[in-house]
């Protein structure tokens, strides 16, 4: 991994919580609660916005996504690696014009995607497109060489496709 941007927030770590799983779960969700319900950012021209049924625990299904893991929505495992980079979501969504981050969008089933993708950092945001705002659809890291070609390769295509700036 190379240099952190210096706009990328630092990792939220269990550590600083006495390895208090409630307390880090409630510092966790206020800062979800803060970057995306009270005030949503912007990506582009569009106000990003969450799934938030159905509720788990009291919590969006949004959330849910940025903190665990799993294909089964109700077998998902908390997975520290996503929890420490809550933060990180909302900046790399308001700093998608870095040059930094790869940008592109993809489909995935009949969902229109976009994908922001901090590479140095292995991390990865997906974002849904709707017709008048986006989703925020999970955020996880992607450290698989194997992925990481996948998606260097992917944005690659897409970058082919698009048509030349003036």
């Amino acid at each position: 991994m190379t240099a952190t941007p210096s706009w990328l927030p630092p990792l939220l770590l269990l550590e600083a919580y006495n390895g208090n799983w409630d307390d880090y779960l409630d510092a966790l969700y206020s800062i979800f609660k803060k970057d995306f319900v009270i005030k949503q950012p912007q990506f582009e021209s569009f106000r990003v916005g969450i799934k938030r049924h159905p509720l788990t625990k009291g919590k969006e299904t949004t959330f849910w996504h940025l903190v665990s893991e799993g294909r089964v929505e109700d077998d998902r495992l908390p997975d520290l690696r996503r929890c420490e980079r809550i933060r990180w979501v909302r900046a790399i969504i308001e700093h998608s014009d870095d040059s930094a981050i790869k940008v592109w969008r993809n489909k995935k089933s009949r969902d229109k995607r976009i994908c922001l993708w901090l590479d140095n950092q292995e991390y990865l945001v997906i974002l849904a497109e709707r017709k008048r705002y986006v989703i925020l659809w999970t955020a996880y890291l992607v450290p698989q060489a194997h992925y990481k070609k996948k998606l260097q390769k992917e944005y690659e295509n897409y970058i082919k496709l698009m048509p030349p700036h003036k």
